[in-house]
């Protein structure tokens, strides 16, 4: 699995000849699935999406041999914006990606997104998790690996949770890399 990093919550893995995208600006990288943790509710915006084949709703999607979960963000979403947060089962691995979240999961979500082998996580303050808060949910959420995105600086995150690491120019692993991983920041640089 190869993980990269575009900025602004983007993400692209790739595993063999398959790509997933996750919260791309816009359509300049190209992937087999696109997620979508942030829509607008708009009848044009949903239209848009529906006919670009990305995934931007809640419900349960399989492509590729990838099984994909969404799930409503209610508390945070509006009438004008719908946050939703995915599990992506692919390569025998779980994939939590909880997208644009600014406060702490319900206790629902927090068992759907419990042991992920990647966490991909909000931290930055403001429009996302404060650093504390984050690693508070890194420890609940047992993760193997999180991995955190919009904090221009992941100092405060990584005192928080009490782990020191080096930044990737990418991500690369496999399952059996990861196996006794428990909380291990990867901070991976803007491409």
């Amino acid at each position: 699995m190869i993980v990269a990093y575009f900025g602004n919550g983007c993400f692209r893995l790739q595993s063999g000849d398959t790509v997933v995208l996750v919260d791309p600006e816009n359509n300049r990288l190209k992937a087999d699935i696109t997620l979508k943790t942030l829509t607008s509710t708009a009848r044009e915006t949903i239209a848009e999406e529906l006919s670009a084949g990305a995934i931007a709703f809640p419900g349960e999607y399989e492509t590729k041999g990838i099984m994909i979960s969404g799930f409503p963000v209610a508390e945070e979403s509006t009438e004008k914006f719908l946050k939703t947060a995915y599990v992506v089962a692919w390569d025998d691995m779980k994939f939590v990606f909880l997208g644009h979240l600014s406060r702490p999961l319900n206790a629902t979500l927090m068992e759907e997104f419990f042991e992920a082998d990647v966490l991909f996580l909000p931290v930055g303050g403001g429009h996302y998790l404060e650093p504390e808060v984050a690693a508070k949910m890194v420890k609940q959420l047992e993760a193997k690996i999180v991995v955190p995105c919009f904090a221009k600086n992941h100092d405060d995150f990584l005192k928080a949770l009490g782990k020191k690491t080096d930044s990737v120019e990418k991500f690369v692993f496999k399952q059996k890399d990861i196996a006794g991983d428990k909380g291990r920041p990867v901070i991976i640089k803007e491409s």
